[in-house]
């Protein structure tokens, strides 16, 4: 995909269950269908940028698949870490050659990183950081990738949501495995 001729879209991309968790209640994200029909590496061949809150990026932002790990999943990881990433924190102040750590001043520094020229920005996570970019309207897009599991406890998707958000329908999809992607842009009118 080319490179945008506007501003950059930061796109929330997630996994969801269908009772709205992102995660179970011990972290736990095995209920996840990793199914190549689902399009991810069209995804991550559409963005260069990810955005992590640090505990996001703990777990998965030096993600190393094992050697037993199929080569679709080895092919992920590896186009994830070619990506320029971000991670927010409050308490991390460091750089190194694998991220840049963003502190303070989220929405100044985000709209810089929406001008720059390049890709589209996915919205990793984790549930802390998307309420901060909800909450300052900064998603574009949000893909929810709707699981056929009911948790009944976990990690919600939204909280601490501060105000109404109207969402344009843009797309649905309905895969083999049951997934349903759900594609709603931010309506800004």
């Amino acid at each position: 995909m080319s490179q945008n001729v506007g501003p950059r879209r930061i796109i929330l991309d997630l996994a969801v269950t269908l009772d709205g968790f992102i995660e179970g209640k011990n972290g736990e994200v095995d209920w996840c269908i990793m199914d190549s029909e689902m399009g991810f590496i069209n995804f991550l061949n559409q963005i260069d940028t990810i955005l992590y809150g640090r505990k996001s990026y703990d777990l998965w932002g030096q993600f190393t698949p094992e050697i037993e790990d199929t080569d679709t999943e080895k092919e992920f990881w590896e186009l994830v870490h070619s990506k320029e990433k971000y991670v927010f924190s409050k308490t991390q102040r460091r750089t190194d050659n694998k991220a840049v750590f963003i502190n303070d001043n989220i929405l100044e520094e985000v709209n810089k990183l929406k001008n720059k020229s390049g890709k589209d920005i996915w919205l990793y996570g984790g549930s802390n950081l998307i309420t901060t970019f909800i909450n300052l309207g900064l998603v574009d897009e949000f893909r929810l990738s709707v699981h056929p599991v009911i948790l009944g406890e976990g990690k919600p998707l939204f909280i601490d949501i501060n105000q109404r958000f109207n969402l344009k329908m843009v797309n649905t999809r309905t895969f083999s495995s049951g997934v349903v992607q759900l594609i709603y842009h931010l309506n800004r009118n």
